[in-house]
C-alpha cells in the first residue's frame, strides 16, 4: 500500500481513498457519539451551518469546539459525551480541524474517520479493500500534529502488518502539544478524562465511513466483526443504563499517562 500523509492545505486534489485523522478530539467524539447510539453524524461546515440544520431539525443533537454556546447542545468532548443517551439520534459536530479535514475529501470515492479509538477497524477495512493508494489526512496544526500523524501511521502500520504495536504510537500521541493543551486547561470545553479517552487504542469495532448525502457529508459506523478479536454482545451491542458498550475478547493496549 502506497501510503501518503498529507495535511488539510496540502490537499490538491481528492485521493481515491482518504482517512481523515483527528485524534484529540473530533473523530473520537464521533466514536464516542455512535457507542452511545447515535444513527448518524452530519459534518458542518460551519458554526452557521450547524445553527442552521439544528433550526430545521430542533431534535438533533449539536456540538462545537470550545467552550458551550447559544443553539448547541454540548462541546467536542468524549469525556463529556459519554454520559448522553444518544439513541437513534442525529448529531451535528463542527470542528476545527477533524469537520475541516473530511469535507475537504468529500469527493473521494472512500472517505474515513479516524482516530486511535477506531484505528484497527480502519485498517481491516483498508486491507479489505484491497487498497493500492491511501491518503491519510493529519487534520491538526496544518498537518503537523504529532498525534494525528502518530495515529495515521499506526493505521497504515496494521494494515501492512497486523502485528504492529500501538504502544510507541500512543506515547508520541500522549506528548503531543494538543495532549498537553487539553491536560492543562489551554482549550475550553475539556473533560478531565478526554487525553485518556483519546489514547485508548481500538476501543471500538467501527470504522467511520462518510459519504455525501444530498448536499450533507455523513458520517456512520461500519461494523468490523472480528472472531479473533472483539465479540459485539447480542446482535451488536448491549445497552447498561444510558450506555451502549462493546466488550473484547483481547485486552486494549495499554494507554500510556498523558
Amino acid at each position: 500500500m502506497d501510503a501518503r500523509f498529507l495535511g488539510i492545505p496540502e490537499l490538491a486534489e481528492a485521493p481515491s481513498v482518504a482517512v481523515v485523522v483527528d485524534v484529540m478530539r473530533a473523530f473520537t467524539v464521533a466514536a464516542w457519539a455512535f457507542a452511545q447510539g447515535a444513527e448518524k453524524i452530519v459534518l458542518a461546515g460551519s458554526l452557521d451551518e450547524a445553527l442552521a440544520l439544528k433550526a430545521r431539525h430542533p431534535d438533533w443533537v449539536t456540538l462545537k469546539d470550545g467552550p458551550p454556546a447559544p443553539g448547541f447542545d454540548t462541546v467536542n468532548s468524549p469525556g463529556l459525551l459519554r454520559s448522553l443517551d444518544l439513541g437513534g439520534r442525529t448529531v451535528v459536530q463542527k470542528t476545527t480541524a477533524g469537520t475541516v479535514g473530511a469535507l475537504a475529501v468529500k469527493d473521494a470515492p472512500l472517505v474515513l474517520c479516524a482516530a486511535f479509538v477506531v484505528a484497527e477497524a480502519t485498517a481491516r477495512l483498508l486491507r479489505a479493500r484491497a487498497s493500492d493508494s491511501v491518503t491519510f489526512v493529519v487534520t491538526g496544526e496544518d498537518g503537523r500534529a504529532d498525534e494525528d500523524l502518530a495515529c495515521a501511521q499506526y493505521i497504515a502500520g496494521r494494515t501492512t502488518e497486523a502485528a504492529t504495536d500501538a504502544a510507541g504510537f500512543l506515547r508520541r500521541a500522549a506528548a503531543s502539544r494538543a495532549a498537553a493543551e487539553l491536560a492543562q486547561g489551554v482549550r475550553q470545553g475539556v473533560h478531565p478524562d478526554d487525553v485518556a479517552l483519546c489514547l485508548e487504542a481500538d476501543r471500538f469495532p467501527f470504522a467511520m465511513v462518510a459519504t455525501l448525502e444530498g448536499s450533507l457529508m455523513v458520517l456512520r459506523p461500519h461494523p468490523m466483526p472480528s472472531p479473533t478479536a472483539w465479540a459485539w454482545r447480542g446482535a451488536s451491542a448491549v445497552r447498561r443504563g444510558s450506555m451502549r458498550q462493546w466488550s473484547f475478547d483481547t485486552p486494549t493496549a495499554t494507554t500510556p499517562s498523558p
